[in-house]
């Protein structure tokens, strides 16, 4: 059963259609740190049909107060959403029932068609049928994606790997959504490292719901995740991904002294005492770096190399802290701090591989949780 987004991408059931309000909330936040970050910008939503797609219909009924130049949204031939038949396409001269359900489609949005005084939605323009099935991949839409300044979507979370790469083949800004897992991929994890990417503001509560196509599979999904009143999907590992800046990146996350920390924080010292039997930060076997189990424990009095939860990202201020690797990532064997453990060490453990960080708790050694390596800008002390 499916539980989390890496499952629906691996059942190949990965449609999912992304709420209004979470792209009104996301978008904000870029536009509250630059109330022109999208002016005079020509904006790409690939795969995107108008008919269906809350980015369109956000993006055309906002075109005027973000001072866009242009939008333009396509549709993917074998999408789900391109099944229907819009308005937008049916009302065109333009329109041929023999190519609706072969060929993608574009849509343009400049100026205000129908004289209503306003540019929005009901401005769209069915500008005709693409050569081919309209994948990211194709040669027309790749013209598109050159003309374009921003490009913003929902991918497949199948093809999330690709379709970054795409963006980049191109150095475009970007906004997208993706798996949380996406953070631990090789080929994205070298480019959050050096802030070429980084993760946009968090969904509500942690919490994002996904509209699905009326005639998907909805058996995949465990108890839970697909609500059968609402035909929603609830993801807990779901997160945006964008090179576009934003005021969350730039606060500074305030920090205690260890001993603040083991003397105030109950979370933190019924951890240690249950793992370690003992208040204060483990050591690595394998590392020459400390193990903080929580974000909000990081001490202010160590300049050396922490081992901290994925989730730090969500607080991560690059010009607070320095991301030096991630554990059981391809690379992380170069980092200098790392060395193998002893052969009786490594026959203690089960599972895990190489790359991980070892910790030697109350009954034996233990591979930790995926970690992230960091350590704080030494000209910063908070």
């Amino acid at each position: 059963m499916a539980t989390s987004l890496s499952d629906a991408r691996n059942a190949k059931n990965d449609e999912f259609y992304t709420q209004y309000s979470d792209i009104e909330a996301e978008m904000n936040a870029y536009i509250e740190y630059n109330p022109d970050v999208f002016r005079g910008k020509t904006i790409l939503l690939p795969c995107d049909d108008p008919e269906w797609s809350n980015f369109t219909k956000y993006f055309a009924n906002n075109f005027e107060h973000l001072g866009l130049k242009k939008l333009i949204s396509t549709s993917y031939a074998k999408g789900a959403g391109n099944k229907q038949l819009t308005l937008f396409e049916e009302q065109s001269p333009l329109y041929d029932a023999q190519k609706h359900d072969t060929h993608g489609k574009l849509f343009v949005l400049t100026h205000d068609t129908d004289g209503s005084g306003n540019i929005d939605v009901d401005d769209i323009e069915f500008s005709g049928y693409l050569e081919g099935d309209g994948d990211f991949r194709s040669e027309e839409v790749c013209k598109l994606r050159d003309e374009a300044d921003v490009i913003i979507t929902n991918p497949p979370f199948s093809l999330f790997r690709e379709f970054l790469a795409w963006i980049f083949e191109a150095k475009k800004q970007f906004v997208i959504i993706g798996s949380q897992n996406a953070i631990s991929y090789k080929e994205v994890f070298p480019l959050l490292k050096e802030n070429k990417v980084w993760l946009g503001a968090p969904f509500p509560s942690g919490n994002a719901y996904f509209d699905i196509p009326k005639d998907a599979d909805t058996s995949i999904y465990a108890k839970g995740v697909y609500d059968p009143e609402t035909r929603k999907l609830h993801f807990r590992n779901c997160r945006w991904f964008t090179n576009i800046d934003f005021g969350m990146r730039h606060e500074f996350l305030q920090l205690d002294t260890a001993t603040h920390n083991f003397k105030f924080n109950k979370k933190l010292r019924r951890k240690l005492e249950k793992d370690f039997g003992i208040i204060e930060y483990p050591h690595y076997d394998n590392y020459d770096a400390i193990e903080v189990p929580f974000t909000e424990c990081i001490p202010s009095d160590y300049d050396g190399v922490m081992g901290v939860p994925i989730t730090f990202l969500d607080k991560y201020n690059p010009e607070q802290f320095e991301i030096l690797g991630l554990s059981s990532h391809i690379g992380c064997e170069t980092l200098p701090f790392f060395h193998r453990v002893s052969d009786d060490i490594q026959k203690q453990l089960v599972g895990g591989n190489a790359w991980m960080p070892i910790l030697h708790t109350n009954d034996s050694y233990n591979y930790s949780y995926r970690r992230l390596f960091i350590r704080k800008r030494l000209s910063t002390h908070f």
